[in-house]
């Protein structure tokens, strides 16, 4: 799911400021309306002539308006249906733009869902996809296309009820759609999402050893000092780091392990 350009991005920009109306303050109704857009966005990409319809530009908004109202009235709350119905009513540069637009809605509305906890959510959608990486009996169960679909989210549950956030596990839930090539790379997209909803960015740091919970927040606070926003931080222990710490965040590289000034070492003395 890549980003939104030309008219897709003003008509995202559209439901987002509709989905602010639509959750309020309340976490039950974001957690509700977050559910429903991601019942919603499997429908569009389920029924292609549904999805034609509702973004053909040549059929007037109202009318696609009607037709969704139809369609969902019984099916979804008020003020979910507002967004969705706001969603059909503008234009998306490609058709798979609206249902992509809802999921991500969706997606924002269970970050807001978690409200304070929003730093154990972004670490917990972290630790799963590091549990699905490192296990490769979970990551086949997950991928496996012969599983039904209720049948992975019963032993996603069996993992994380009672363990997580009801936000972290229903997250979890729509990472087994198939939206994303996997669901690990689907738990890394939700974590960049819950970062951009807090405005903050996600700096992945890899070090031989755990560091001390003062370290991790020196570590934060200079990071987030030099780009300006709060940075969180993912901690991967990696063995092949040998010593110091190597951060990733966004674009940018940070290198300051002893292997990498052992190799910058040879590279001086061979040249």
């Amino acid at each position: 799911m890549s980003d939104f350009r030309g008219a897709s991005a003003d008509a995202f920009a559209a439901v987002t400021t509709e989905l602010d109306t639509a959750v309020g303050g309340s976490v039950e109704q974001a957690s509700k309306v977050g559910g429903e857009l991601f019942s919603v966005a499997a429908v569009f990409r389920s029924e292609p002539s549904l999805r034609r319809v509702v973004t053909d530009v040549s059929v007037p908004g109202e009318a696609k308006s009607g037709l969704v109202r139809d369609v969902f009235d019984t099916k979804l709350d008020e003020s979910s249906l507002t967004v969705v119905t706001t969603a059909v009513t503008r234009r998306w540069t490609r058709g798979r733009d609206l249902a992509d637009a809802l999921e991500r809605a969706g997606v924002i509305a269970l970050v807001k869902s978690a409200e304070s906890d929003s730093g154990r959510l972004s670490d917990e959608l972290f630790e799963v996809g590091q549990l699905v990486k490192d296990n490769p009996a979970l990551r086949d169960a997950l991928s496996d296309p012969a599983r039904s679909a209720e049948d992975k989210r019963h032993l996603v549950h069996g993992l994380l009820d009672g363990k997580a956030l009801p936000a972290t596990v229903a997250l979890v839930d729509q990472s087994l759609a198939g939206t994303y090539r996997t669901v690990g790379v689907a738990l890394h997209e939700y974590q960049q999402v819950a970062a951009q909803v807090h405005d903050q960015s996600v700096a992945e740091v890899r070090v031989a050893h755990p560091l001390p919970e003062a370290e991790v927040r020196r570590l934060s606070t200079a990071l987030s000092r030099q780009y300006g926003r709060e940075v969180h931080l993912n901690v991967v222990v990696d063995p092949d780091v040998i010593g110091g710490l190597r951060v990733e965040i966004g674009d940018d590289g940070i290198d300051g392990t002893v292997a990498s000034r052992l190799s910058e070492a040879g590279r001086k003395l061979a040249g």
